[in-house]
C-alpha cells in the first residue's frame, strides 16, 4: 500500500510540473502570436509612401524601425534557440517585403520555441549585456518589440492615423 500510495505521489508531482512548464510555454506562444498580428496591424496601416516616414533626423524611418525589430527577432533566435535561417522575401514593394519577412520570422520563431526544451530555459548564454538565462533572452525578444512597436504607433499618430487596436492578450 505504501509504495502505491508513493508511485501516486510522485506522478501528481511530475504532472504538476509538466503542467507549470507548460503553461508558461503556452502563454509565451499566445502573446507572441499576439504580438505578431498587432504589429503586422500596425505596419499595414501605414501607407506604402510613408514607409521612409521619420519624425526627426536622428530617428530611424518607419520601415527601418520594422527592419531593426526583423533583424533582432532573427539575431536572438538564431543565435540563442537554433532556429533555422529565415528566407528573405525579395519583393520589390518595401511594405510587402518588409510584412513577408516580418510574418515569416515569427512564425518560424513560433515554431522553433514551440518544440525547444523548457528544461533548456535555465542555461546561461553570453551576451553583450553579461552572462544572462535563454529565458531572459526569449523575455527579450518580446520587450524588444514592444519597444519599438511603441515607436512605430507613435509614427501613426504623428501621420494622422489612427492606430490599430491594442491585441495584449
Amino acid at each position: 500500500m505504501r509504495k502505491i500510495l508513493l508511485l501516486i505521489v510522485l506522478t501528481m508531482g511530475f504532472t504538476s510540473a509538466n503542467a507549470q512548464e507548460s503553461l508558461f510555454k503556452q502563454a509565451w506562444l499566445e502573446k507572441w502570436q499576439n504580438s505578431k498580428e498587432y504589429l503586422i496591424a500596425v505596419a499595414e496601416k501605414m501607407p506604402d509612401s510613408l514607409y521612409g516616414y521619420k519624425p526627426t533626423e536622428r530617428e530611424m524611418s518607419f520601415g527601418e524601425q520594422l527592419e531593426h525589430i526583423n533583424q533582432n527577432m532573427e539575431w536572438l533566435s538564431t543565435t540563442y534557440f537554433d532556429k533555422q535561417e529565415a528566407e528573405v522575401s525579395t519583393n520589390v514593394n518595401e511594405k510587402k517585403r518588409i510584412i513577408a519577412n516580418l510574418q515569416n520570422a515569427f512564425d518560424l520563431i513560433y515554431e522553433t520555441i514551440q518544440s525547444y526544451p523548457e528544461s533548456r530555459l535555465t542555461e546561461k548564454v553570453d551576451f553583450f549585456a553579461g552572462e544572462k538565462s535563454k529565458l531572459q533572452i526569449l523575455n527579450l525578444l518580446q520587450d524588444h518589440l514592444t519597444h519599438h512597436r511603441g515607436q512605430l504607433i507613435v509614427y501613426l499618430n504623428l501621420n494622422d492615423l489612427k492606430p490599430p487596436r491594442y491585441t495584449g492578450w
